[in-house]
């Protein structure tokens, strides 16, 4: 059983909403990557999403662009990453999975890199420029099951109901939401719209929901925590560690401690 599924069935054993957290690979470092994912774990963490910096990352707000323009001008390849992904999957025991866009893939190879990524330890793979039409000509979703990886499926606001079904069709692990149309970031508070939209998706997907883009407090995970399995926790996270290098640890432990309640 792949380890996206055990931890959600514990999550519905507990019966409380699942964390995923996020990290961009090489920002600040490689070594401050290693840490910050241990700190998550122990913290309470029960995902972790480790993005492969990239030049051009479409649904990035600036938060993580800029963490990928550090880690890139670090040097970082995704050859780091998946060495990254094997360190951690050796000390953690919670799902990792990687985020990256199809350029790295193609670029890398795709059967290498999702050969080279569950021999790393990764469970799955969210790629959110894919869509499921070019599965035919990129066989994205063929090459990561044939390595175990479940490939994670987004969905947006603008998603129809035509390719809300696609998608369920060929969903495994959980299906990614992206709480509002455009680019990640920090946002004060979560549309209405919101859940109306999750609980079309819910109606149509018999995997369980994750959902991300703008959530950044207990607030947010509590207004979504009846419609949503999984809350995605990104920009706020980059945040933390962009206000003070020398004390991201200890505030990272604190603001993903913040994060959890019992729903």
């Amino acid at each position: 059983m792949n380890k996206i599924d055990k931890k959600i069935l514990e999550l519905k054993d507990q019966g409380r909403m699942g964390l995923m957290t996020h990290l961009v690979v090489g920002f600040p470092s490689i070594e401050k990557t290693i840490s910050y994912a241990k700190i998550m774990e122990d913290s309470g963490a029960d995902f972790i999403e480790l993005q492969i910096p990239f030049s051009d990352p479409i649904v990035d707000g600036p938060t993580i662009m800029n963490a990928c323009d550090v880690a890139l001008s670090n040097g970082t390849k995704v050859s780091n990453a998946i060495e990254t992904m094997k360190i951690l999957s050796n000390e953690l025991s919670i799902p990792l999975l990687f985020m990256a866009y199809y350029n790295n893939l193609f670029k890398y190879g795709l059967e290498r890199f999702c050969k080279d990524s569950r021999t790393a330890g990764a469970s799955g793979l969210i790629v959110p420029d894919i869509p499921i039409e070019e599965e035919p000509n990129e066989h994205f979703i063929k090459t990561a099951e044939k390595n175990n990886l479940y490939p994670i499926r987004v969905l947006s606001p603008a998603s129809t109901l035509e390719r809300m079904r696609k998608n369920s069709r060929v969903a495994k692990g959980f299906i990614y939401c992206t709480a509002r149309q455009g680019i990640t970031g920090v946002r004060n508070r979560i549309d209405p719209k919101t859940v109306s939209y999750l609980n079309s998706v819910k109606r149509e997907i018999n995997v369980p929901i994750a959902v991300g883009f703008g959530i950044s407090g207990r607030e947010h995970i509590l207004s979504l925590s009846k419609h949503a399995d999984i809350a995605v926790v990104g920009s706020a996270i980059i945040n933390v560690i962009n206000k003070d290098y020398s004390k991201a640890e200890a505030k990272m432990a604190e603001f993903v401690r913040s994060l959890l309640f019992d729903t």
